[in-house]
């Protein structure tokens, strides 16, 4: 029988059919953090069970904590995140769980220090407590956040009761035009289909566009889909992606690593597997995007205009940002800039914000931060002298953590404040309690905090050559 990749994966971790839409699944690897790990913990303990696998899974303290430079957890003010923390070191001593806290060398976001440290392998199944899990598909695995329910029984069975997704398959082919990235291709995907259009299916991403991408540009295509409503995205895996686990520190080792790409070359949807759905897109017809309204599928050109809403949920989001229909997008002002998220935090998202920001300064008025997604980034970056362009442009360069990319540590941005972000959601107080958020790429967002405005990066670009 004919499968796609998404259905290979599904059945090579079938532990038993329980319905038809319905399988339990062996999960090969799970990551926790401090937020949504707790109550799991609670009720584990609660029934006497014990972490059927302790060295399956994987915790870090990545959402609640602040990134200006601490020494000791007493200096964070917020008493519950600094308890959620506690919790976490002491659910993973007391289980052997390995924990990469905010004092160890690897710790960052989740979802970067997972790829980075080679954790993700293609053909594995990942879940987390986080929907943004879905960027370990860029490495041909396939990835899905769970709740806390599912974080109870996976510490306690290794299994998830999984319900099965149709498969739809996304074909982006062409050259990439100038300025134009991975971030403006799932911004025009979840643009193209719809915040929900992607609901119930596993995407697989492919086409010559995303052949050419790097992996770390994969991954911002993967952590979005979930923003069409998409619970996987998957990618197959290639040299490239072999290239990348190769030296990692938990990818298999030299001796077994020829073997193990013998399997994953065979992750590929066969030639005549059924998708219950194709999406085409034309790579040459995307252009740098930016959102305007209150969901990621409401995106524009930044050449374009704030559109005519379309109905009551786009003057809602319309009233809530402060915008009229007719306004050119980039004669939006802003207040805020903010590159970092399991989105776009990367070494290589660093390296292209620098690009544009060397040799240039942040516009009065602009409060601009940079949180590179893990330690290791950081030091990366420093190492390369990347924290020297950002700070000298004007940019705050802070400790890694998701920061900005949700309000619930230091990082937020005030009522009516409007903030453009790398980041993946633009939801209503997202960033903070009427704070106004425009997604884009971190490209984007240096090239807003030089203008002081929603701006095209390719006019700076150009300016270069």
């Amino acid at each position: 029988m004919s499968l796609t990749l998404y259905e290979k994966l599904v059945h090579q971790h079938m532990v038993a059919e329980i319905d038809a839409e319905h399988v339990l699944l062996y999960v090969d690897f799970h990551i926790m953090n401090e937020y949504t790990s707790p109550q799991a913990f609670a009720g584990l303990h609660a029934a006497g069970r014990s972490v059927r696998r302790p060295e399956a899974h994987l915790a870090v303290v990545d959402h609640v904590n602040p990134t200006q430079s601490i020494r000791s957890l007493h200096e964070i003010a917020d008493a519950g995140g600094r308890l959620q923390i506690e919790t976490l070191t002491q659910n993973c001593s007391r289980h052997g769980i390995q924990l990469f806290d905010l004092f160890d060398p690897r710790q960052g976001i989740e979802h970067v220090v997972v790829p980075e440290n080679g954790f993700a392998w293609p053909g594995m199944v990942i879940a987390c407590g986080d929907s943004h899990t879905t960027t370990y598909g860029a490495f041909g695995a396939l990835a899905f956040g769970i709740g806390t329910s599912e974080i109870e029984h996976v510490l306690a069975t290794q299994t998830l009761v999984y319900k099965t997704l149709k498969p739809m398959l996304v074909v982006v082919d062409g050259v990439l035009p100038f300025g134009v990235t991975a971030k403006d291709i799932v911004m025009a995907f979840v643009a193209d289909v719809g915040a929900a259009g992607a609901s119930g299916y596993a995407v697989e991403f492919t086409g010559t566009t995303v052949s050419a991408l790097s992996v770390e540009a994969r991954m911002t295509l993967c952590n979005m889909a979930v923003e069409a409503g998409a619970r996987a995205a998957v990618i197959a895996p290639d040299r490239q992606v072999f290239d990348y686990l190769a030296d990692r520190p938990h990818a298999p080792k030299p001796g077994d690593l020829e073997a193990a790409k013998a399997h994953w070359r065979s992750l590929q949807s066969d030639p005549d597997a059924q998708f219950a759905r194709i999406v085409q897109l034309n790579a040459a017809d995307i252009a740098p995007l930016v959102t305007w309204g209150t969901s990621p599928d409401q995106s524009a050109p930044i050449t374009s205009v704030v559109p005519e809403p379309a109905s009551e949920a786009h003057e809602r989001a319309l009233a809530y940002m402060g915008l009229s229909a007719g306004q050119n997008l980039t004669d939006i002002r802003i207040d805020r800039a903010f590159i970092g998220s399991c989105t776009n935090a990367r070494i290589e998202d660093l390296r292209k914000a620098a690009r544009i920001l060397d040799g240039r300064k942040v516009a009065d008025g602009v409060t601009a931060i940079v949180v590179p997604g893990s330690k290791q980034v950081r030091r990366a970056a420093e190492a390369e002298g990347l924290d020297q362009v950002f700070r000298q442009a004007g940019f705050e360069w802070r400790g890694s953590g998701c920061s900005m990319c949700l309000a619930m540590n230091d990082d937020v941005a005030v009522d009516g404040e409007r903030c453009a972000s790398s980041t993946n959601r633009n939801f209503e107080g997202r960033q903070g309690r009427g704070a106004r958020t425009h997604l884009m790429s971190p490209e984007m967002v240096a090239a807003a905090a030089l203008i002081g405005k929603l701006s095209d990066v390719r006019e700076i670009m150009e300016a270069a050559v």
